[in-house]
């Protein structure tokens, strides 16, 4: 059953990303973490979202734009290996609330909250068509580098935050794409190096039992992918901002309330 599950997820989720700039992650840590421990469905995670986006990566990174990439990319990089590092600490902050929803707990924290509401407040201005025309100077988008790499690192929710910022930043619909993608490989590659040290090195052992279900996860990802390309041939910019908007939204609601 988890093979199912995970596998269909990862597959709608990979598709996903080419209009939203985020989802897989987001998605599937959550339905992984039904079956395993957390640091364990974290850790599985990001190998899928790594290698997915190395495919992703080959299939439109050449898109990405050099100029944003270079502002935003590599403050993003830097801030993610602290975020990365602080994992550990993260855990320590006071939970603010607890409740019980279908037999599962779930938990309002200081992180998860702080970047709902960021996500909310701006996704509501996204879809102002008025503020969605404006473009945010290149010269700006070290500080959506830092802020998103840093939560990337924290917490995983980097997707979102990147695309908040890259929607804005004048680019084509491919650009957008593409820089998104390549952003997210350098930020991943980042989290990896730190939770290689971290999370894999205490959960190898179990990890490593994982392997077939990663393998399927990955293959349904890149299928996705696939998907996930063609039928962004078929929509405008305009659409993608729209979409970004209202699932940003929706993401900032469900993380704000400990949902996800």
């Amino acid at each position: 059953m988890e093979y199912l599950i995970v596998c269909v997820v990862a597959l709608l989720a990979s598709g996903l990303t080419f209009f939203s700039g985020f989802g897989l992650g987001t998605i599937l840590m959550p339905v992984l973490a039904l079956f395993f421990p957390v640091p364990i469905a974290i850790a599985a995670t990001a190998v899928v979202h790594f290698a997915n986006n190395l495919f992703k990566l080959v299939l439109v990174g050449r898109s990405a734009n050099k100029s944003v990439l270079l502002r935003f990319g590599v403050p993003a990089v830097i801030a993610a290996l602290i975020g990365a590092s602080l994992l550990s600490s993260a855990a320590l902050l006071p939970v603010i609330a607890q409740y019980e929803l279908m037999g599962r707990l779930h938990e309002i924290t200081v992180v998860k909250l702080a970047i709902g509401l960021i996500i909310v407040i701006f996704s509501c201005l996204e879809l102002i068509p008025r503020f969605a025309k404006m473009a945010i100077d290149k010269k700006h988008m070290v500080w959506g580098g830092l802020l998103s790499g840093f939560f990337g690192g924290l917490s995983g929710n980097q997707g979102a935050l990147r695309s908040m910022f890259l929607i804005r930043a004048g680019l084509s619909k491919d650009e957008f794409i593409g820089t998104g993608i390549v952003s997210a490989v350098m930020v991943d590659t980042a989290r990896l190096l730190v939770y290689g040290i971290g999370l894999f090195a205490v959960q190898f052992s179990t990890v490593s039992g994982m392997k077939g279900l990663i393998l399927a996860a990955t293959i349904s990802a890149f299928a996705g992918a696939l998907l996930g390309r063609e039928l962004l041939k078929k929509i405008t910019l305009r659409t993608v901002q729209i979409v970004v908007g209202v699932m940003l939204i929706l993401l900032g609601l469900a993380l704000s309330i400990g949902l996800i």
